[in-house]
């Protein structure tokens, strides 16, 4: 009996951090397309990893980079988070997007840990059957 009430709990504990996890993430992906929405690329800069903003330098290119490649996620009209997934010890979080003219994508963002915050390491749009995207 003791063995299954200590069984419980842990497994109640790791889905209070998975929750917890989820959520954080959730929020990084959401606070940074708030920030596009707001054309603030400084702090839509700030939610990207230090890999990427290496990339890019600047909050500026980091910007045009997404204007001009992903702009679904500059002006987004809809938001859905899907399915996060672990991949060899990479959080992939997929996210579905409704751009402003009714397409549907479907992104995974690639999470990366970076002290206490998640931040965002890479964005790769999937092919979609249910949409064509």
């Amino acid at each position: 009996m003791m063995k299954w009430i200590m069984t419980t709990i842990a497994a109640l504990f790791l889905a209070v951090a998975a929750h917890a996890q989820d959520a954080e993430i959730e929020a990084t992906i959401s606070n940074q397309l708030e920030a596009f929405k707001a054309d603030d690329f400084e702090k839509a800069f700030t939610y990207a990893s230090p890999n990427i903003q290496t990339i890019f330098r600047s909050p500026a290119r980091f910007g045009q980079m997404v204007t001009t490649g992903f702009p679904m996620v500059h002006r987004p009209a809809g938001v859905r988070f899907l399915e996060l997934s672990d991949i060899q010890g990479n959080q992939f979080q997929q996210v579905e997007i409704e751009d402003g003219q009714g397409v549907f994508y479907v992104l995974a963002y690639k999470m990366l840990r970076v002290e206490d915050a998640w931040r965002i390491d890479g964005v790769q749009i999937l092919p979609s059957r249910e949409y064509g995207a």
